[in-house]
């Protein structure tokens, strides 16, 4: 199988997160943190590892801003839901995932309002221009992805986080397709809250997020529960990492992850970047080459794309499309990628588009290869 639905999940998974997992469930088959045993102590001692490795990754202030969380889009809510008040205002981007727009539109019924700024592609200045000018006297947060899942335009987060702070507002950034494959420095750019999808640019298991952020203890919760910590009181700690880890944790998935970590900082970001954006500029002048092809961007380059690349055919349902692909031995995505807003913005949204992303593993044959196919489905 060719595998190029890795804006989705990663596959395959570097065979030291394998290790990693494999490892984890025979040796760390205790809570950690539960107990005074040998086995709970490792597992809690590998927990800590990975904390180590993430805030170190990301240029946290420490690993006790690091919680573990089941994806980006739980990380996301436990931000927004646990900051936001009735009668806060919240700044976001029209290119949205659902991981970011349910949670508002939700929020809506407490009394929360949220303004979308128009993203312009290429044009940083009008971009921040837009957030600038949706900002208002009661705003309490600007949240917006670091790459559109569908489009892969790049918004210049360091500079709306500048912009954020200049005003007193902060930010909170979904990472979901930029971790791992685009550099991420918190404290540099002073990013309030990091969303993390561990199980795609970082190769972790699925059912691996990240929440980062020195500001946990001010997060009202979503859940609470056994912590391992303080278990007298009948509150949840205030401190972080408790704060957010109500009971056992994926050890298996925080061990993978680790691992996933240690591979991404091998190749390093910049590699995987140009790797990827290479492999996405050859199939962007591929498809541009042939009729019948629709692309919704100009041919990536940086800074103002991330290895993503969405087209159509014209003609052809977008699901179609990608299971006649599927029944080639290629796999892609097809629809509207949990993001209607992304597709309203390029008037796709009857539509939807076909996603491509390579990884880290993909290569040049598996891309001519995909050029190929669609050739022989816009043929028929």
């Amino acid at each position: 199988m060719i595998y190029l639905d890795n804006a989705a999940t990663t596959y395959p998974k570097p065979p030291q997160v394998l290790q990693a997992v494999n490892y984890s469930l025979k040796y760390y088959g205790a809570n950690p943190g539960r107990a005074g045993h040998a086995m709970s102590m490792a597992a809690a001692e590998e927990i800590y590892r990975c904390r180590t490795a993430v805030a170190d990754f990301f240029q946290a202030p420490g690993p006790e801003c690091v919680a573990f969380t089941l994806n980006c889009t739980h990380a996301m809510n436990i931000v927004l839901k646990g900051l936001l008040k009735p009668g806060d205002h919240v700044v976001t981007s029209c290119l949205e995932h659902n991981a970011v727009m349910r949670p508002l539109q939700a929020l809506q019924k407490k009394g929360i309002t949220y303004t979308m700024a128009q993203v312009v592609p290429g044009d940083n200045d009008a971009t921040v221009d837009a957030f600038r000018k949706a900002l208002r006297a009661d705003t309490k947060l600007i949240v917006c992805t670091h790459v559109s899942n569908v489009w892969g335009i790049r918004l210049p987060i360091e500079r709306l986080a500048a912009l954020g702070h200049e005003y007193g507002v902060p930010i909170a950034v979904d990472c979901a397709q930029s971790a791992g494959v685009l550099p991420v420095n918190m404290q540099d750019n002073r990013f309030d809250y990091l969303c993390v999808a561990a199980h795609k640019g970082l190769y972790a298991p699925m059912g691996m997020g990240i929440l980062i952020t020195p500001n946990g203890s001010g997060l009202d919760t979503l859940m609470e529960g056994g912590t391992g910590t303080s278990s007298i009181s009948l509150d949840q700690p205030d401190t972080m990492p408790d704060r957010m880890e109500s009971g056992t944790v994926n050890v298996p998935g925080i061990a993978g992850l680790r691992a996933g970590v240690e591979f991404v900082k091998s190749k390093t970001p910049e590699r995987i970047y140009a790797h990827e954006m290479a492999l996405v500029q050859m199939l962007h002048q591929d498809l541009s080459r042939m009729k019948g092809v629709r692309l919704y961007t100009p041919e990536p380059v940086e800074p103002c794309f991330a290895p993503v690349l969405s087209f159509n055919l014209e003609g052809q349902d977008s699901e179609i499309v990608a299971k006649k692909l599927g029944d080639m031995g290629i796999a892609v995505r097809a629809g509207l990628h949990c993001a209607p807003k992304a597709h309203e913005f390029m008037g796709t949204l009857e539509q939807g588009a076909v996603r491509v992303c390579p990884s880290a593993f993909s290569t040049p044959n598996e891309v001519r290869a995909f050029s190929n196919a669609i050739m022989k489905i816009n043929r028929k």
